[in-house]
């Protein structure tokens, strides 16, 4: 189980999780929960670079399509293939196995704390 107060956040509700020079990136549970059954997931390619603020995919569902924003500055690393393989898993394990890309870093923008975030968003 991921401890959600260890990892950091964004106001377009995109958590990042930080290992070492790399950055794990996804959706957090409330995002996925506006947007309802996920049914399609649209990432960028492993070795793109992402910009902070601009978007890098698309996550559709059964009631809207989402803008997924890179958080970050770096090279996108690693997809998570399983994820547009089995889109349900952003609704299911947005924590965990609902993990979206990888992006390798060198500097980290500030972001919301847990708490931050929580208040954010009303919980």
């Amino acid at each position: 189980m991921v401890d959600k107060t260890q990892l950091t956040y964004t106001a377009e509700h995109e958590w990042v999780r930080v290992e070492g020079d790399t950055v794990v990136i996804g959706i957090t549970d409330y995002a996925a929960d506006k947007l309802g059954d996920v049914v399609f997931v649209d990432l960028p390619a492993v070795g793109s670079t992402v910009v902070n603020g601009a978007v890098v995919g698309e996550i559709e569902s059964t009631k809207s399509v989402g803008e997924l924003f890179a958080p970050i500055d770096g090279i996108v690393t690693a997809v998570n293939g399983e994820v547009v393989a089995r889109p349900e898993l952003v609704n299911t394990d947005p924590f965990g196995e609902g993990w979206l890309i990888a992006v390798s870093v060198e500097a980290l923008p500030a972001m919301l704390s847990y708490d931050e975030y929580a208040a954010l968003v009303g919980e």
